[in-house]
Protein backbone atom coordinates (compact mmCIF):
# COMPACT_ATOMS: atom_id res chain seq x y z
CA UNK A 1 0.00 0.00 0.00
CA UNK A 2 0.98 3.64 -0.43
CA UNK A 3 2.41 5.57 2.52
CA UNK A 4 -0.61 7.92 2.67
CA UNK A 5 -3.19 6.39 5.02
CA UNK A 6 -6.17 4.95 3.14
CA UNK A 7 -4.95 6.06 -0.29
CA UNK A 8 -5.16 3.31 -2.92
CA UNK A 9 -2.88 3.15 -5.94
CA UNK A 10 -5.21 2.20 -8.80
CA UNK A 11 -4.50 0.78 -12.25
CA UNK A 12 -7.29 0.92 -14.86
CA UNK A 13 -7.41 -1.73 -17.58
CA UNK A 14 -10.05 -1.33 -20.29
CA UNK A 15 -9.78 -1.31 -24.08
CA UNK A 16 -12.50 1.34 -24.46
CA UNK A 17 -11.53 4.98 -23.95
CA UNK A 18 -15.04 6.11 -22.83
CA UNK A 19 -15.00 3.43 -20.14
CA UNK A 20 -11.58 4.55 -18.88
CA UNK A 21 -12.76 8.17 -18.85
CA UNK A 22 -15.81 7.19 -16.79
CA UNK A 23 -13.63 5.40 -14.23
CA UNK A 24 -11.20 8.34 -14.06
CA UNK A 25 -14.05 10.76 -13.46
CA UNK A 26 -15.54 8.55 -10.76
CA UNK A 27 -12.17 8.19 -9.01
CA UNK A 28 -11.79 11.97 -8.98
CA UNK A 29 -15.16 12.33 -7.28
CA UNK A 30 -14.46 9.61 -4.74
CA UNK A 31 -10.95 10.73 -3.77
CA UNK A 32 -8.52 8.80 -1.64
CA UNK A 33 -6.87 7.21 -4.65
CA UNK A 34 -3.78 7.66 -6.78
CA UNK A 35 -4.13 6.67 -10.43
CA UNK A 36 -0.85 4.96 -11.35
CA UNK A 37 -1.70 4.07 -14.94
CA UNK A 38 -4.16 3.10 -17.64
CA UNK A 39 -3.92 0.16 -20.01
CA UNK A 40 -5.80 -0.52 -23.23
CA UNK A 41 -5.11 -4.26 -23.46
CA UNK A 42 -4.02 -7.25 -21.41
CA UNK A 43 -0.39 -7.22 -22.53
CA UNK A 44 0.00 -3.64 -21.29
CA UNK A 45 -1.72 -4.62 -18.06
CA UNK A 46 0.70 -7.44 -17.25
CA UNK A 47 3.69 -5.12 -17.70
CA UNK A 48 2.06 -2.23 -15.83
CA UNK A 49 1.23 -4.37 -12.81
CA UNK A 50 4.85 -5.50 -12.60
CA UNK A 51 6.17 -1.95 -13.06
CA UNK A 52 3.78 0.03 -10.85
CA UNK A 53 2.72 -2.58 -8.26
CA UNK A 54 -0.75 -1.07 -7.73
CA UNK A 55 -2.92 -1.67 -4.69
CA UNK A 56 -5.83 -2.66 -6.93
CA UNK A 57 -6.48 -3.35 -10.60
CA UNK A 58 -9.83 -2.32 -12.10
CA UNK A 59 -9.87 -4.98 -14.81
CA UNK A 60 -12.23 -5.23 -17.76
CA UNK A 61 -13.25 -8.78 -18.60
CA UNK A 62 -13.84 -8.63 -22.35
CA UNK A 63 -10.79 -7.29 -24.20
CA UNK A 64 -8.97 -8.22 -27.39
CA UNK A 65 -5.67 -10.13 -27.30
CA UNK A 66 -5.98 -11.17 -23.63
CA UNK A 67 -9.24 -11.20 -21.70
CA UNK A 68 -9.47 -10.24 -18.05
CA UNK A 69 -9.33 -13.82 -16.78
CA UNK A 70 -6.16 -14.47 -18.77
CA UNK A 71 -4.58 -11.30 -17.37
CA UNK A 72 -5.46 -12.58 -13.90
CA UNK A 73 -3.38 -15.71 -14.53
CA UNK A 74 -0.32 -13.64 -15.42
CA UNK A 75 -0.11 -10.99 -12.71
CA UNK A 76 1.21 -11.22 -9.16
CA UNK A 77 -1.22 -13.14 -7.00
CA UNK A 78 -0.93 -10.56 -4.19
CA UNK A 79 -2.55 -7.82 -6.32
CA UNK A 80 -6.29 -7.44 -5.61
CA UNK A 81 -8.53 -7.32 -8.67
CA UNK A 82 -11.94 -5.76 -9.14
CA UNK A 83 -13.50 -7.04 -12.34
CA UNK A 84 -15.34 -4.59 -14.57
CA UNK A 85 -17.84 -5.95 -17.07
CA UNK A 86 -20.97 -5.13 -19.01
CA UNK A 87 -22.28 -8.69 -18.74
CA UNK A 88 -24.03 -10.27 -15.78
CA UNK A 89 -22.62 -13.74 -16.39
CA UNK A 90 -19.03 -12.51 -16.10
CA UNK A 91 -19.86 -10.43 -13.05
CA UNK A 92 -21.46 -13.33 -11.23
CA UNK A 93 -18.60 -15.67 -12.07
CA UNK A 94 -16.05 -13.11 -10.89
CA UNK A 95 -17.90 -12.72 -7.62
CA UNK A 96 -18.31 -16.44 -7.11
CA UNK A 97 -14.57 -17.09 -7.44
CA UNK A 98 -13.71 -14.56 -4.75
CA UNK A 99 -12.43 -11.63 -6.71
CA UNK A 100 -12.48 -8.68 -4.31
CA UNK A 101 -15.52 -7.29 -6.13
CA UNK A 102 -17.00 -6.63 -9.54
CA UNK A 103 -18.47 -3.56 -11.19
CA UNK A 104 -21.30 -4.03 -13.65
CA UNK A 105 -21.23 -1.32 -16.33
CA UNK A 106 -22.57 1.31 -16.09
CA UNK A 107 -21.87 1.79 -12.39
CA UNK A 108 -22.32 4.70 -10.01
CA UNK A 109 -19.61 6.54 -8.09
CA UNK A 110 -21.03 5.01 -4.93
CA UNK A 111 -20.70 1.48 -6.31
CA UNK A 112 -17.05 2.09 -7.21
CA UNK A 113 -16.41 3.59 -3.78
CA UNK A 114 -17.90 0.49 -2.16
CA UNK A 115 -15.62 -1.74 -4.24
CA UNK A 116 -12.55 0.25 -3.17
CA UNK A 117 -13.66 0.00 0.45
CA UNK A 118 -13.76 -3.78 0.04
CA UNK A 119 -10.20 -3.66 -1.28
CA UNK A 120 -9.11 -1.81 1.87
CA UNK A 121 -10.91 -4.31 4.08
CA UNK A 122 -9.32 -7.24 2.25
CA UNK A 123 -5.80 -5.76 2.32
CA UNK A 124 -4.51 -8.31 4.83
CA UNK A 125 -6.27 -11.31 3.25
CA UNK A 126 -4.19 -13.34 0.77
CA UNK A 127 -5.64 -13.49 -2.72
CA UNK A 128 -6.51 -16.92 -4.12
CA UNK A 129 -4.08 -18.55 -6.52
CA UNK A 130 -4.64 -16.76 -9.88
CA UNK A 131 -4.63 -19.94 -11.98
CA UNK A 132 -7.27 -21.51 -9.73
CA UNK A 133 -9.25 -18.28 -9.66
CA UNK A 134 -9.19 -17.87 -13.43
CA UNK A 135 -10.13 -21.52 -14.01
CA UNK A 136 -13.07 -21.30 -11.63
CA UNK A 137 -14.27 -18.12 -13.31
CA UNK A 138 -14.88 -19.80 -16.64
CA UNK A 139 -18.08 -21.53 -17.63
CA UNK A 140 -18.51 -25.11 -16.37
CA UNK A 141 -17.38 -27.49 -19.07
CA UNK A 142 -15.63 -24.77 -21.05
CA UNK A 143 -12.33 -26.12 -22.36
CA UNK A 144 -9.19 -24.14 -22.98
CA UNK A 145 -8.62 -22.91 -26.51
CA UNK A 146 -5.29 -21.30 -25.72
CA UNK A 147 -2.81 -21.06 -22.88
CA UNK A 148 -1.25 -17.82 -21.64
CA UNK A 149 2.25 -18.05 -20.21
CA UNK A 150 4.43 -15.35 -18.71
CA UNK A 151 8.15 -15.71 -19.39
CA UNK A 152 9.92 -12.81 -17.71
CA UNK A 153 8.76 -9.68 -19.52
CA UNK A 154 7.27 -11.74 -22.35
CA UNK A 155 3.77 -13.14 -22.61
CA UNK A 156 3.22 -16.21 -24.79
CA UNK A 157 -0.23 -17.02 -26.14
CA UNK A 158 -0.18 -20.66 -27.18
CA UNK A 159 -3.20 -22.13 -29.01
CA UNK A 160 -3.86 -25.62 -27.66
CA UNK A 161 -3.73 -27.17 -31.14
CA UNK A 162 -0.05 -26.20 -31.28
CA UNK A 163 0.79 -28.06 -28.08
CA UNK A 164 2.64 -31.34 -28.74
CA UNK A 165 2.75 -32.51 -25.14
CA UNK A 166 2.96 -31.15 -21.61
CA UNK A 167 5.41 -32.31 -18.97
CA UNK A 168 5.21 -31.91 -15.19
CA UNK A 169 8.34 -30.32 -13.71
CA UNK A 170 8.03 -29.84 -9.94
CA UNK A 171 5.67 -26.88 -9.40
CA UNK A 172 5.61 -26.08 -13.11
CA UNK A 173 4.35 -27.57 -16.33
CA UNK A 174 6.46 -27.44 -19.49
CA UNK A 175 4.58 -26.88 -22.73
CA UNK A 176 6.38 -28.44 -25.69
CA UNK A 177 5.38 -26.98 -29.04
CA UNK A 178 7.25 -27.26 -32.34
CA UNK A 179 10.60 -27.82 -30.68
CA UNK A 180 10.14 -24.95 -28.18
CA UNK A 181 9.49 -25.28 -24.45
CA UNK A 182 7.90 -22.74 -22.13
CA UNK A 183 7.20 -23.12 -18.41
CA UNK A 184 4.16 -22.10 -16.40
CA UNK A 185 3.54 -22.34 -12.67
CA UNK A 186 0.62 -24.74 -12.62
CA UNK A 187 -0.10 -28.36 -11.79
CA UNK A 188 -0.55 -30.95 -14.50
CA UNK A 189 -3.79 -32.07 -12.88
CA UNK A 190 -5.28 -28.60 -13.03
CA UNK A 191 -4.29 -28.20 -16.66
CA UNK A 192 -5.68 -31.64 -17.53
CA UNK A 193 -9.06 -30.70 -16.06
CA UNK A 194 -9.27 -27.67 -18.37
CA UNK A 195 -8.18 -29.28 -21.64
CA UNK A 196 -10.45 -31.16 -24.04
CA UNK A 197 -10.30 -34.79 -22.89
CA UNK A 198 -11.00 -35.91 -26.46
CA UNK A 199 -7.73 -34.34 -27.60
CA UNK A 200 -5.39 -34.54 -24.62
CA UNK A 201 -4.70 -37.73 -22.70
CA UNK A 202 -2.69 -38.37 -19.55
CA UNK A 203 -0.33 -41.09 -20.75
CA UNK A 204 1.84 -40.96 -17.63
CA UNK A 205 1.73 -39.21 -14.28
CA UNK A 206 4.17 -36.66 -15.71
CA UNK A 207 2.92 -36.31 -19.30
CA UNK A 208 -0.14 -35.06 -21.14
CA UNK A 209 -0.17 -35.85 -24.86
CA UNK A 210 -1.94 -34.16 -27.74
CA UNK A 211 -3.42 -37.27 -29.36
CA UNK A 212 -2.98 -35.71 -32.82
CA UNK A 213 0.81 -35.89 -32.36
CA UNK A 214 0.86 -39.63 -31.69
CA UNK A 215 2.39 -41.78 -34.44
CA UNK A 216 2.42 -45.14 -32.66
CA UNK A 217 2.85 -46.92 -29.33
CA UNK A 218 5.71 -49.40 -28.92
CA UNK A 219 6.23 -52.11 -26.33
CA UNK A 220 9.84 -52.00 -25.13
CA UNK A 221 9.67 -54.11 -21.95
CA UNK A 222 7.10 -56.10 -20.02
CA UNK A 223 4.16 -53.76 -19.31
CA UNK A 224 6.32 -50.83 -20.43
CA UNK A 225 5.44 -48.81 -23.51
CA UNK A 226 6.62 -45.74 -25.34
CA UNK A 227 4.53 -43.21 -27.24
CA UNK A 228 6.34 -42.25 -30.44
CA UNK A 229 5.33 -38.81 -31.65
CA UNK A 230 5.26 -37.69 -35.26
CA UNK A 231 8.49 -35.75 -34.73
CA UNK A 232 10.22 -38.80 -33.24
CA UNK A 233 9.93 -37.77 -29.59
CA UNK A 234 9.55 -40.73 -27.24
CA UNK A 235 7.43 -40.47 -24.08
CA UNK A 236 6.77 -43.08 -21.39
CA UNK A 237 3.31 -44.62 -21.23
CA UNK A 238 2.05 -46.06 -17.94
CA UNK A 239 -0.36 -48.97 -17.72
CA UNK A 240 -3.28 -46.69 -16.89
CA UNK A 241 -2.11 -44.25 -19.55
CA UNK A 242 -2.18 -47.01 -22.14
CA UNK A 243 -5.74 -47.87 -21.13
CA UNK A 244 -6.75 -44.23 -21.61
CA UNK A 245 -5.03 -44.18 -24.99
CA UNK A 246 -6.90 -47.30 -26.11
CA UNK A 247 -10.20 -45.67 -25.18
CA UNK A 248 -9.45 -42.74 -27.48
CA UNK A 249 -7.88 -44.57 -30.39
Amino acid sequence: MTDAPGVLRVLIVDDEEPARMAVRAALTQIGGVELVGECTNGFEAVKAVADTRPDVVLLDVQMPKLDGFEVLELIERSVPVVFVTAYDEFALRAFEVHAVDYLLKPFTDGRLAAALDRVRQRAAVPMPDPVTLAAAARRPGQVLERVVIRDGAQVHVLPVDRIDYVEAQDDYVAFHSGGRTVLKEQTLGDLESRLDARRFVRIHRSFLLNIERLARVELYAKDSRLAILTDGTKLPVSRSGHQRLQELL
